[in-house]
């Protein structure tokens, strides 16, 4: 319907054979009716120009191209419009590494690796999301679908270390607060590699399973390993513990993107699994 197109271009030709760059910068390029022709594409190509356009309108782009002046199929229009439609398609199939090409240094961005059992974003989480968010920002067009998974494997166990640290939090928290310490809340505290034994051996003793005991009934002194096994063989991790794992990650990453990414929320969308994840908990993402 509209748009300006200004095209700057180098070409060398030697022994028949060309090397060309394409500068093409097109601004306020905008689709008028969709108009039925069997030469349309059929690329999603409103994806790929909200992918290509950024928030002032202008799509600013290079597309070098090649060949020989031999092949009697060359054509450099043809080359420009292949090359083009390469563009189009890398866009539409891989949108996420197109905008990590731009933002991130190159980065795939279309999900995020968690921990086992956490929910919190990682160093490398962090960079993969200032990133995406920059990409957001820029893109104003775009619109983010964010899914959370946990690995019925992985995270399975994960949830129950978690749920060992916790308790072992308290524990100190517990001790702090009797000698007057000022902390806010347990989930603050760090255990100390020489306070490890003393607190996970307080959590094995209150956790509710039969635990192993000497020839007079008492239970029995055990190493770290040996209580740390005990206590993840037989404390509960449930599929909805799992849910819960899932749909925490989906919404730290949501509040992350909002509030330190300075996304518009109404930009940002949880969507539920439709399954459970395989190879490692994590979150994914996709555009439309």
């Amino acid at each position: 319907e509209k748009g300006k197109l200004t095209l700057n271009v180098a070409y060398k030709l030697e022994n028949k054979q060309l090397t060309a760059d394409n500068h093409l910068f097109i601004d306020q390029f905008t689709f008028g009716e969709r108009v039925d022709s069997p030469d349309a594409t059929s690329l999603p190509v409103n994806l790929a120009i909200a992918l290509l356009r950024n928030n002032r309108g202008e799509i600013d782009i290079r597309l070098p191209i090649s060949g020989s002046l031999d092949d009697p199929q060359f054509s450099v229009g043809g080359l420009i419009v292949k090359v083009i439609v390469n563009l189009f398609v890398k866009a539409v199939t891989s949108p996420f590494a197109l905008l990590g090409s731009m933002f991130g240094g190159g980065e795939e961005l279309s999900n995020l690796a968690f921990v086992a059992g956490r929910t919190q974003l990682d160093a490398a989480a962090l960079t993969k999301m200032e990133a995406l968010a920059r990409a957001l920002n820029e893109r104003s067009a775009l619109k983010l679908d964010v899914t959370g998974h946990a690995d019925p494997e992985t995270d399975r166990e994960g949830v129950k270390r978690v749920a060992i640290e916790r308790a072992m939090q308290k524990e100190k928290f517990a001790d702090l607060q009797k000698k007057g310490g000022d902390v806010e809340s347990a989930d603050m505290l760090r255990i100390e590699p020489e306070e490890y034994k003393t607190y996970l051996t307080r959590v094995y003793r209150a956790a509710k399973f039969p635990k192993p005991r000497n020839f007079v009934g008492l239970q029995k002194e055990l190493s770290v390993e040996e209580m740390e096994k005990l206590m993840l063989a037989n404390l509960p991790a449930a599929d909805g513990d799992l849910s819960q794992l899932a749909r925490q990650r989906a919404e730290n990453v949501q509040q992350w993107l909002i509030e330190n990414g300075k996304v518009p929320a109404e930009r940002i969308f949880l969507v539920p699994a439709k399954g459970p994840a395989t190879g490692g908990g994590r979150v994914d993402f996709a555009l439309r």
